[in-house]
């Protein structure tokens, strides 16, 4: 595996490629992103991974400084998974000069849900994914379902970019307890760490509601909503919305049986987890 810091020499190493597929992370690989790697070698060839912490998604009060790298054992692992580039840059390597120049999501898709919580942080990402593509110029990126929202996000701008790229969405990979796996998992006490699946298990209790016709869907949020909170948790929100835009379905798309899924944010100890679940 080449690891490759500069732009300009990943565009040579990639030179004449093709059929690219690509999977940008932010390192401490679990996994569920080898999982993405393993997609990615389903659809393309040569597999290019990333790794780079982006300081343009964290909020002045998230966790970037202590958010973890573990760059030696993520080396590891994307050798054993066959990745033919790992591009690494430094801050410097791909902000040269002050990213004045940004993406901006549209407000009804980007200030919802995560957007709201965090904001600022689909601007970042958008950003930072718009220009990792524009590096290494991939035919297909795969990104996972956990991440929802973004995935939503990245979808339509590499749509309405009319960039060369098929975003593929990959799965959420779980832990055999259904916790879905996440860097952030690491954070967590290990009597934290018990509690954890309770989110997941959560979205299951309200897709099995939603599916059995329960159609006053605030209730069953309300509902969700009190459960994590009587158990410790310091929930964000546990909104049921349509797949397709996420935002709240009618009594009409009820009626017609418009595609749905609930996501949901929520703070254990310090430590906040997002999840989802398709209905």
């Amino acid at each position: 595996m080449k690891i490759i810091s500069s732009i300009d020499e990943l565009r040579d190493q990639l030179s004449g490629q093709l059929r690219t597929a690509f999977v940008p992370t932010m390192g401490n690989l679990h996994e569920g992103h080898l999982s993405l790697m393993r997609l990615a070698r389903r659809h393309g060839d040569p597999v290019v991974a990333s790794i780079f912490v982006n300081r343009l998604q964290f909020g002045p009060n998230e966790d970037f400084d202590k958010y973890p790298r573990t760059f030696q054992a993520d080396i590891e692992k994307l050798e054993k998974e066959g990745v033919y580039v790992l591009f690494a840059p430094t801050e410097k390597d791909l902000y040269p000069e002050p990213q004045e120049y940004r993406v901006q999501p549209p407000n009804d898709l980007g200030d919802i849900l995560e957007g709201e919580f965090r904001p600022g942080f689909f601007n970042g990402v958008s950003t930072v994914v718009l220009k990792l593509f524009s590096c290494v110029q991939p035919r297909v990126a795969v990104f996972g379902k956990k991440d929802y929202q973004q995935l939503m996000i990245i979808r339509k701008m590499a749509k309405q970019f009319a960039l060369p790229t098929e975003i593929i969405a990959a799965e959420t990979w779980r832990a055999e307890d259904g916790l879905a796996l996440s860097s952030r998992n690491g954070y967590l006490s290990p009597t934290e760490r018990s509690k954890a699946p309770l989110l997941y298990q959560t979205l299951q209790q309200v897709a099995a509601q939603v599916r059995s016709g329960q159609t006053d869907l605030a209730a069953v949020e309300q509902e969700a909503l009190a459960q994590l909170a009587n158990a410790d948790w310091k929930p964000d929100y546990v909104a049921i919305r349509k797949r397709a835009n996420l935002q709240a379905p009618s009594a009409q798309d009820l009626a017609n049986g418009e595609a749905l899924v609930v996501l949901s944010a929520a703070k254990l100890g310090s430590t906040r987890l997002i999840d989802n679940l398709e209905i």
